[in-house]
C-alpha cells in the first residue's frame, strides 16, 4: 500500500489539509463559539489561551487525518464523487465522530453530547470536504 505514496497529489493533500485546518479554526471560533464553550463548562470565561501547542496540534492532527485519506482513497481506487462522499461518511462517522464523542465521555467534561455533536460534526464534515478535494485533484 506505501507504494502509492508517489502516486498521491501532494498539492491536493496540501490544499485539502489548509482546508480541514482553516474550517476548524471557523467552526470553533466563528461558527459555533458560545455552544462549544457551553459543551467545555467555559461560557462565561472570556480568556482564550494562545499556547502554540492549541495551534500546532490541530494543525498537525489535521495533517495526518488527510495524509491517512489520501493513502486510503488511493489504495481503495475511489474514483467517483459518489464513492468519495462514501467514503468520508464510513470514515467521519465511523472513526472520526465516534473517536470524538468517545473522548468526550468523560467527567471532565461536563456536556460531553454537546461537545461530541459539535466537535464531531466539525470531523465529519471536514473529512468530506478533505476527500472531495482529494479525489477532484486526483
Amino acid at each position: 500500500m506505501f507504494t502509492i505514496l508517489t502516486d498521491i497529489s501532494w498539492l491536493s493533500v496540501l490544499l485539502a489539509f489548509v482546508i480541514y485546518f482553516i474550517l476548524g479554526a471557523l467552526w470553533f471560533t466563528v461558527f459555533f463559539p458560545k455552544l462549544y464553550k457551553i459543551s467545555l463548562g467555559k461560557e462565561n470565561d472570556t480568556t482564550q489561551s494562545t499556547a502554540p501547542i492549541f495551534f500546532v496540534g490541530p494543525a498537525l492532527c489535521c495533517l495526518v487525518i488527510t495524509i491517512a485519506s489520501a493513502l486510503l482513497v488511493y489504495a481503495l481506487h475511489i474514483e467517483t464523487y459518489q464513492s468519495a462522499l462514501q467514503f468520508a461518511v464510513i470514515v467521519g462517522v465511523g472513526y472520526l465522530f465516534s473517536n470524538t464523542v468517545n473522548i468526550a465521555i468523560n467527567p471532565n467534561i461536563p456536556r460531553p453530547i454537546l461537545y461530541g455533536l459539535i466537535s464531531g460534526s466539525y470531523h465529519l464534515v471536514g473529512i468530506i470536504l478533505v476527500s472531495i478535494i482529494l479525489l477532484a485533484m486526483k
